[in-house]
């Protein structure tokens, strides 16, 4: 690659155009992404159509493109991958041989560092280890994932390094795919998509809602990782990671949930890329108990208080427009005037936009089409505020309001709307999934609230009431 333009983005960078972005005005006007952005593009920036590949060629094109990734409206191209000995693999564990010596079958020809966070049986990780040729780092006291990560990176010495948690399965191809993001300059960190795989010969049901809802899977569109996106975080479980962008401090060692978390928002905040690429995936085993399936979804909700505290409303559970909002507050009430301010606040919506987007000639079309997405996610937010995030509490209104009950049931309707994609005979399971998986994640969001005696993680961010600002980072 080429020297680096003016931008940051080398010569010779391309970026595809995403295959779900809509175009208007010839090219000139793009809608899509997430959050969904109305990009227009002015001479001499050429028109576009989905798909289409941009290549740098100059410091007007990277600015370009260097919009269409921050808008997560076009995707990169990588070129040629990292060689193999620039990424070294960091894997945490605590007993489990069998899983390491599965892992590290896959991971032939990169370095790997095992790190044994003070195993039981320290001998059966040792002899994994030496057998596939990996360094071995044995810890005496037992100090969690991040503080294991973080004795593997005092070790690494090639420039980019790679967490694999023990549980997971991952090619070196796809991580050495992966080192190709590195490519841009700005990017700081990158992660496959992660799936759920069950491996008993006869998956129990639990399993296999575990592998169809893994927590850890955050979908299949490449993006941008931002808060308040479709994909505002990654999971350390596959993840790699630039070292130059760990000196200001890795993984935060007093924590054992949403360390990953905090430290994707951390490079966030100091201005640098992180991306998510669906294209390459690692697999990770689905829970086997009933126990540590529920649990699992519970410990995840116990990390968003520290979240919030330390980040902000980067942890807001929904995030609203002041009209949308009040049109979703009136519905909720459930009285006579409340369906005449939902619709006013929709007609609201569509007036400010047919005002405010890009004078093109299908504005007026646009800017109903862009209404009719804001109304849709207003519900969406709502019903998982309900079902989710604020269960509890409108489990306790519901056993003394007829409204809240109506409300919490509309919310149930609207979730099987929602989920139309899964197949009607499997319908009634999955839906039994989310609510189990909501009622874990639900409990555990409140309980780690009540326990940092605050209830900033159960709070939505309402847009454009005050200036966003950088979170502030905790003590």
């Amino acid at each position: 690659m080429s020297q680096p333009t003016s931008e940051g983005l080398p010569y010779g960078f391309r970026v595809r155009i995403g295959a779900d972005v809509r175009v208007h005005d010839g090219g000139r006007t793009l809608v899509g992404g997430s959050p969904l952005r109305v990009l227009r593009l002015k001479e001499p920036a050429p028109a576009l159509a989905r798909g289409q590949i941009l290549e740098v060629a100059g410091p007007a094109s990277a600015t370009v493109a260097e919009r269409l990734l921050a808008a997560n409206l076009a995707e990169p191209v990588l070129g040629p991958t990292a060689d193999t000995g620039e990424v070294t693999v960091v894997v945490p564990i605590r007993d489990r041989a069998d899983r390491l010596d599965r892992l590290l079958g896959a991971l032939v020809g990169l370095p790997v560092i095992v790190v044994d966070d003070a195993s039981r049986d320290p001998a059966a990780v040792a002899a994994v280890a030496w057998r596939h040729g990996a360094r071995l780092i044995e810890l005496p006291d037992n100090v969690g994932p991040a503080g294991a990560r973080n004795a593997g990176i005092a070790e690494v010495r090639t420039p980019y390094v790679a967490f694999v948690d023990s549980d997971v399965v991952v090619e070196a191809a796809a991580l050495r795919g992966l080192a190709g993001h590195f490519a841009d300059p700005r990017v700081a960190a990158v992660g496959p998509r992660v799936q759920g795989v069950a491996r008993s010969a006869d998956p129990r049901r639990f399993e296999r809602w575990d592998v169809d809802g893994l927590s850890l899977d955050l979908g299949e569109v490449p993006a941008l990782v931002r808060p308040w996106s479709k994909v505002g975080w990654l999971p350390s479980a596959c993840l790699l990671v630039r070292m130059a962008d760990l000196e200001a401090g890795a993984f935060d060692e007093g924590r054992r949930v949403g360390e990953d978390v905090d430290l994707v928002w951390r490079l966030i905040q100091a201005g640098r890329h992180v991306r998510y690429d669906p294209a390459y995936v690692a697999s990770h085993d689905s829970r086997v108990t009933w126990s540590t399936w529920l649990g699992r979804k519970a410990f995840y909700g116990t990390g968003g208080a520290w979240l919030a505290q330390r980040h902000g409303d980067w942890m807001a559970p929904a995030v609203l427009s002041p009209v949308p909002a009040v049109g979703a507050v009136a519905l909720l009430a459930q009285r006579r005037w409340s369906v005449p301010v939902a619709l006013g606040c929709v007609g609201l919506v569509r007036h400010r936009l047919g005002r405010t987007l890009p004078d093109t000639p299908d504005r007026g079309r646009l800017a109903t089409e862009l209404t009719a997405e804001v109304a849709v996610s207003t519900l969406r937010q709502g019903s998982h505020l309900l079902l989710r995030h604020w269960w509890p509490g409108a489990a306790a209104a519901a056993v003394v309001s007829r409204r809240a009950r109506q409300a919490v049931a509309a919310a149930m309707v609207w979730d099987l709307l929602d989920h139309r994609e899964v197949p009607l005979a499997r319908a009634p399971e999955a839906f039994v999934a989310r609510r189990l998986d909501d009622l874990a994640y639900g409990a555990g969001l409140w309980w780690g609230a009540a326990r940092a005696r605050s209830a900033r993680v159960l709070v939505p961010r309402i847009t454009g009431l005050r200036r966003s600002r950088a979170p502030r980072q905790a003590a």
